[in-house]
């Protein structure tokens, strides 16, 4: 399959890969309700839309298919139909595999692919030219542009990165915040590996012995994993502190407040001082990101958003016009003093 011919199954249904199967399903209803032919005769955009969303549901409802398709991307559907991938890496393994747009049309399978990548020739179903193309593995000291990726034995052009050893490979291997921050353990192709609590965006592990063969010396290099976050909806990194906004009320920012606020293990009360500014941020010390050496945590920065409220009842109308009225604080008084 053509990279210009890969559909978005999830983006198709208005969903992340997060969702559930029930959020899935009540996805699908609703457009295939809105696109129906019944509900559109004659529009041929809205047909099309129809047969797409059955087809992204057909797929992600399915828990095999989702999970080759979350795993293989656009070639989801070749797993399984000639060649296995090295190591004994599966389908349903947990492991990102991304080729990077990687043209497979003039391989008979994936075997002949890993046999070409890893400079295989002569051996059963092997494309006779595979060891003579200019992308395979071979040793070199150089940065060829080009890798293998550990995670099921998928081929990742944009994540190699050839260390200075000739045979050391580097990898992408993608966590979310919570893995991050508790330590986890993956699959890859060779076993399970550990990766520990409090690694940082772009940092990397070693994985000894587990790089490509030196034919040369018929010993294998290191494998180094290069650690990418995803993204969190509440928190963000700041160097090494994490930092979150928490919305505040105008009375809680005139008068002060207590406010429970999230932090990656619990949450924790903060203090609001009166008359505190928006986009102030607070402190809340040791609270923050594991530090290396099990040197403690750093701290987590809470901003504050002063939001004001978009319905107020009567009452609450009232007081405000009584707050206006009788207010004696003016914060633009100094700006009839400026000119050009």
């Amino acid at each position: 399959m053509a990279t210009t011919d890969f559909k978005d199954y999830y983006s198709i249904l208005g969903i992340t890969k997060t969702s559930s199967a029930e959020e899935i399903k009540k996805a699908y209803r609703k457009l295939a309700r809105k696109y129906h032919p019944d509900m559109n005769p004659g529009d041929k955009n809205a047909e099309a839309r129809f047969k797409e969303v059955n087809e992204a549901y057909e797929v992600l409802s399915d828990t095999d298919k989702r999970q080759k398709y979350d795993q293989f991307g656009q070639y989801w559907k070749q797993v399984g139909t000639g060649g296995g991938w090295p190591g004994g890496a599966s389908a349903g393994s947990n492991v990102n595999v991304d080729f990077g747009g990687f043209d497979f049309s003039e391989f008979n399978s994936f075997d002949d692919f890993i046999n070409s990548l890893l400079g295989r020739v002569g051996g059963p179903g092997t494309n006779p030219n595979a060891g003579r193309r200019s992308y395979s593995t071979r040793t070199n000291t150089g940065n060829t542009g080009f890798g293998f990726d550990p995670f099921g034995g998928g081929f990742d052009p944009r994540t190699a990165n050839p260390q200075t050893r000739a045979a050391d490979l580097t990898a992408t291997i993608s966590l979310t915040l919570s893995e991050a921050f508790r330590g986890t353990q993956k699959r890859i192709s060779t076993g399970e590996i550990n990766i520990p609590a409090g690694v940082k965006n772009g940092s990397k592990i070693r994985v000894k012995g587990q790089g490509q063969m030196d034919s040369s010396t018929q010993k294998r290099g290191d494998l180094y994993l290069q650690i990418e976050i995803q993204p969190h909806s509440f928190f963000q990194f700041e160097g090494d502190n994490l930092v979150c906004e928490i919305p505040i009320t105008p009375d809680e920012a005139v008068l002060g407040a207590s406010v429970n606020v999230p932090t990656p293990d619990n949450q924790v009360t903060l203090n609001i001082p009166a008359a505190v500014r928006s986009g102030q941020s607070l402190r809340l010390r040791g609270k923050g990101w594991p530090q290396a050496k099990g040197d403690g945590r750093s701290d987590l920065l809470v901003k504050v958003v002063i939001v004001p409220p978009k319905e107020l009842t009567n009452t609450e109308k009232e007081y405000y016009e009584k707050i206006k009225a009788s207010r004696t604080f003016n914060p633009r008084a100094n700006l009839g003093n400026i000119s050009l």
